[in-house]
């Protein structure tokens, strides 16, 4: 786990490593299977199915890696460290992909490319 500026979400945030991914994509995808199952097994609208309660393993995994309580399962989709670039040279924070040539937060050209 390591602590990098999150773009989406415009603070600090603890970004999983990829083993530490692994396990909490593992809980995500059991509750994505979860609700499909009990959508065309109830014919249930989404609005009926507690999405909180079964995507809650996956938030629970995410909080006792990085001692975070996350409260959005799909936050966790975009808090891992692979999906972000270097640290911008000029402000610090991270660039928003690993291919990216500029800095979303400051705008400086990415250093060496």
């Amino acid at each position: 786990m390591r602590t990098l500026y999150c773009w989406r979400c415009e603070m600090d945030i603890p970004m999983l490593e990829e083993d530490e991914w692994r396990i909490v994509q593992e809980q995500l995808h059991n509750a994505t299977l979860a609700v499909t199952t009990n959508r065309s097994e109830t014919i249930a609208a989404l609005s009926v199915i507690s999405i909180r309660s079964i995507f809650q393993p996956a938030l629970d995994v995410y909080e006792r890696i990085t001692g975070f309580r996350e409260t959005n399962h799909n936050a966790l989709y975009h808090h891992r460290v692979a999906l972000y670039g270097p640290p911008c040279h000029n402000c610090g924070r991270p660039l928003r992909t690993p291919d990216a040539r500029l800095c979303g937060s400051c705008m400086a050209p990415r250093e060496g490319v």
